[in-house]
């Protein structure tokens, strides 16, 4: 197992791009300072030692060095043993609505963008409990099969998008009947389901299916992501003010269905969480689930994790040392050489 040890200092990376674009622009104002000079092609013989290309070489060699010492400060670390550890927690087990009209930006910067936040934070919050992630619009697929490795559930919450199930629609009673199928097969154990959706055009038996997990005694929350007055959903790449229409031309207004939002809530036995707070929502949420009775639970964990940062260290170095071997000027004993000189003088 990977991870780093410190990836805090993974965000220094935003540097590269910025001195990059930075060196561009320096380069091309230099270019134009020469061409305001004189003519580049009389200046040239002027500063036979001038190099174009070596100052550039010598950037990028830098540019990879701080790569290679910020990775080596962020402490990859490789976990050499799996062993099983026991856990008081419960069962989490998230079904994140995916159609299209969760792109709706009636809650900026829009509601899948503002749910992914949501569950973000979920996830810091939670200790010694397990969670899942389940997507479904018109189908239900797993994303994530329950885990306490809560780093792999923000990656793979990272990756979501309305395009990562084809099938539209918002089949709320199938992610339930999915998730009540996803828990361990673990016994006495509190479980819970938390439905993060806009409620827009639900075509089955979601409160159906929410009775009979609860029959099941896993508890159903739902989100609620939108407001009543709704907005228009964004066609994905069709440009800022480009909306889905019906049939007749008039723009579509998805609207949050919070009465239904409710009663699937109230069927399994939990509560509903407005999305106007999100914060507040979300610390609600983790309120009703620490009232939950955990259970002692099984997990397996990497441990004894070695670091492994010598080699990029080294890698680091050894940029370092060739930046600092080529110089910004041409060598002058060098450039005497010439590998073409027999067919020059034919």
């Amino acid at each position: 197992m990977f991870r780093f040890e410190h990836p805090e200092f993974l965000y220094l990376l935003i540097l590269i791009p910025v001195l990059a674009f930075t060196s561009l622009i320096i380069g091309k104002r230099r270019k134009k300072a020469l061409e305001r000079f004189g003519n580049p092609e009389l200046l040239n013989p002027l500063m036979p030692s001038a190099s174009s290309t070596r100052p550039v070489i010598k950037f990028y060699l830098m540019l990879l060095a701080l790569i290679a010492i910020i990775f080596t400060l962020a402490g990859p670390q490789f976990g050499t043993k799996l062993e099983t550890v026991k856990r008081k927690g419960i069962e989490i087990i998230i079904a994140l609505d995916v159609s299209n009209s969760m792109n709706a930006q009636d809650i900026e910067p829009s509601r899948l963008d503002r749910a992914k936040r949501a569950i973000y934070q979920l996830v810091e919050k939670l200790q010694n409990d397990k969670i899942g992630l389940v997507v479904f619009a018109g189908q239900a697929y797993t994303q994530l099969p329950i885990t306490t490795d809560y780093p792999s559930a923000r990656m793979f919450i990272s990756t979501i998008n309305t395009g990562i199930v084809t099938t539209q629609g918002t089949a709320i009673g199938t992610a339930i009947n999915k998730c009540a199928g996803s828990f361990s097969a673990q016994e006495d154990v509190n479980r819970a389901i938390i439905v993060i959706t806009d409620g827009e055009n639900h075509e089955d038996d979601a409160i159906g299916a929410a009775k009979a997990a609860a029959e099941k005694g896993i508890k159903v929350y739902t989100v609620g992501m939108g407001l009543p007055k709704g907005a228009p959903i964004p066609i994905p790449g069709g440009g800022k003010n480009n909306f889905m229409k019906d049939r007749e031309g008039n723009v579509v207004i998805s609207k949050l269905n919070e009465a239904m939002m409710v009663d699937i809530a109230n069927a399994g036995e939990g509560e509903f969480i407005a999305a106007n707070n999100i914060r507040k929502g979300m610390n609600d949420l983790v309120d009703h689930l620490s009232k939950l009775e955990k259970t002692e639970m099984e997990a397996k964990i990497y441990t004894d994790y070695k670091s492994q940062f010598q080699f990029i260290a080294i890698l680091a170095l050894l940029f370092l040392l060739i930046e600092f071997i080529v110089l910004e000027r041409k060598n002058k004993y060098l450039s005497k050489i010439n590998l073409f000189e027999e067919e020059d003088k034919k």
